[in-house]
């Protein structure tokens, strides 16, 4: 009889045990699903939102989101009979809307597409980025370049970017302009290192051969070298040597004037 009562005393214990473990998780489930819930806010967009839906559709957002961006600017509604009804009038004011804004937005579409945005950054190895490139930081850039105000937001960059390299970035200015910029990433200091790795560079056969060439003396300064060097010898210069061949002329022409000049004065006579 003992046994039997310790027997089902502990069975009761487990079936106590059992009981509340089922218990707790019932709990647990039917608390997170009335969270969930409650955090959670059901609305119609009354304008296209990125990321979230078109006008005139109904969408469950954050509570957070929804009563601090969505209500307050006006993109959206809180779900009710009413709302539901004019879901189509909200979708026909967005197309209208929508299409004033691509021709309002057609030349910066323009001027973006194709745009090349550099942006330099702190890189270590790897070409890995010390922080990060934002879409604020390829709005900022891009807007330096056009001239043109440019919303962040717009920019669609899904996470940023944390290495060196070459990106296609979308601008959504609006439903159907979506121009691609090209940005790239490059580390900071690499024109300065280029330069100087040009600057180190050794000549090449052809600049020696010339800088050896611009260095040679140009004969008229080899030939005035050699007469300087022939007088200091005692050698007979070139101007010397034409001088005394002038004396020579000179002395063997004055014996003839004089014959010429005896000639002529003999003829009267006779």
């Amino acid at each position: 009889n003992n046994e039997k009562k310790r027997r089902s005393s502990v069975t009761n214990h487990v079936d106590e045990y059992i009981f509340l473990w089922i218990t707790s998780v019932w709990i647990i489930m039917v608390s997170f699903r009335r969270g969930f819930k409650e955090n959670t806010l059901r609305v119609i967009l009354i304008r296209d939102v990125d990321r979230v839906g078109t006008a005139g559709e109904v969408k469950d957002v954050a509570d957070g989101y929804g009563r601090n961006y969505l209500l307050p600017k006006g993109l959206a509604e809180l779900v009710s009979t009413d709302g539901l009804k004019r879901a189509d009038e909200y979708r026909k004011a967005e197309e209208r809307r929508q299409q004033a804004l691509n021709a309002e937005m057609e030349g910066l579409a323009g001027l973006l597409d194709g745009l090349e945005v550099n942006i330099k950054a702190k890189a270590g190895e790897n070409e890995r980025l010390y922080g990060s490139v934002t879409s604020a930081d390829i709005a900022e850039e891009a807007q330096r370049l056009t001239g043109h105000e440019i919303d962040k937001r717009k920019v669609e960059l899904h996470e940023p970017i944390h290495h060196l390299g070459e990106y296609e970035i979308t601008v959504k200015l609006s439903r159907d302009l979506s121009p691609a910029l090209k940005v790239t990433v490059v580390a900071e200091g690499v024109e300065g290192k280029k330069g100087e790795q040009a600057e180190q560079q050794p000549e090449t056969k052809a600049e020696k051969k010339a800088k050896r060439k611009a260095e040679e003396p140009e004969p008229e300064a080899e030939l005035d070298t050699g007469l300087d060097s022939g007088e200091a010898s005692g050698g007979i210069s070139i101007e010397s040597a034409v001088d005394k061949v002038a004396d020579t002329d000179t002395e063997a022409s004055e014996p003839q004037m004089d014959e010429t000049a005896d000639e002529g004065s003999k003829k009267p006579s006779e």
